[in-house]
């Protein structure tokens, strides 16, 4: 039987109540498939109007098509009550690449190039050329329990 899972990366976001919103993110993400997720960093947000972001990432496995997914993440980002435009930001979740294995991923292209709040926690989990990133010191949020 040929396994017809997709591999996800997600990049995800909060500025407002980060806890309760990465949360019931993760949560629901983990219903999805098999997921592995990244630490939690805190980075200032890119334009420095708002608070700092909780940042995060994930690979997950499955069965979805690209394009349930990406309404899926949209849906996820309403639920939690994100209002566009706002710097303050319940829950953004980005849809950065997808494919059958690491080594033969899709980007979108619409998220490219990528941001270092995207990089660094991609990074922990897929040590990818597009996720290098220079030394850093944002601190790590721990949050779940």
């Amino acid at each position: 039987m040929n396994d017809t899972a997709t591999i996800f990366a997600l990049a995800l976001a909060s500025n407002h109540q980060p806890q309760q919103h990465f949360k019931d993110a993760f949560a629901q993400i983990a219903d999805l498939g098999e997921v592995t997720f990244s630490n939690i960093y805190l980075i200032p947000c890119r334009d420095q109007i708002g608070e700092d972001y909780w940042n995060a990432a994930c690979l997950l496995r499955s069965h979805l098509s690209v394009a349930q997914m990406t309404a899926l993440l949209k849906k996820m980002e309403t639920d939690s009550g994100r209002v566009r435009p706002s710097h303050h930001i319940s829950l953004d979740i980005d849809l950065i690449a997808w494919g059958q294995d690491l080594k033969h991923m899709h980007f979108n292209p619409k998220k490219l190039p990528l941001a270092l709040d995207v990089k660094i926690p991609m990074f922990d989990l897929w040590q990818y050329d597009m996720f290098v990133h220079p030394a850093h010191t944002f601190p790590q949020m721990h949050y779940l329990n």
